[in-house]
């Protein structure tokens, strides 16, 4: 089985520094990803320093009921001017998957958002790559009720 890549592209309403420096807040992915997977830190620092080379392990459970073990996040490339960030992820159902984050200024108050996320679950795959395809809608659904309410996480 091969891996397969979801990728999901949307203008926001807002800078490229403005939705990087959202992207810095473990708050910010606790939100977006809400309800479909929910991530607990496994360790009691609330000190989330995003930076090429940490690693950070959280509690994963499916629409926040259905645990899922550890995933992890390994973070490859965090670069603030060039606005993308790079992560490979892995937990005990899906071992691969890839996620990059491409910012395109396009002006001072819009964006264009890219998530670019290959998986490898072996048989399940397809499978994990259709949850995928829903998630990352509506991971940058929620992007744009954040970014257009002006909320503060």
């Amino acid at each position: 089985m091969q891996s397969r890549t979801v990728i999901k592209t949307s203008r926001f309403p807002a800078s490229g520094r403005n939705v990087f420096n959202k992207l810095k807040s473990i708050q910010t992915l606790q939100y977006i990803a809400s309800p479909y997977a929910t991530f607990t830190p496994l360790t009691e620092s609330n000190d989330f320093n995003w930076k090429a080379g940490e690693i950070f392990s959280f509690r994963l459970k499916l629409f926040g009921v259905i645990p899922l073990g550890r995933h992890t996040i390994k973070v490859i490339d965090f670069n603030e001017e060039a606005y993308r960030i790079h992560t490979t992820e892995s937990n005990a159902y899906v071992p691969i998957w890839n996620h990059s984050i491409v910012l395109k200024p396009l002006g001072d108050d819009a964006s264009q958002y890219t998530d670019e996320v290959e998986i490898y679950a072996g048989w399940k795959t397809p499978f994990v790559y259709l949850w995928a395809t829903f998630f990352y809608a509506h991971r940058q659904k929620k992007w744009l009720k954040l970014l257009s309410n002006h909320e503060a996480l």
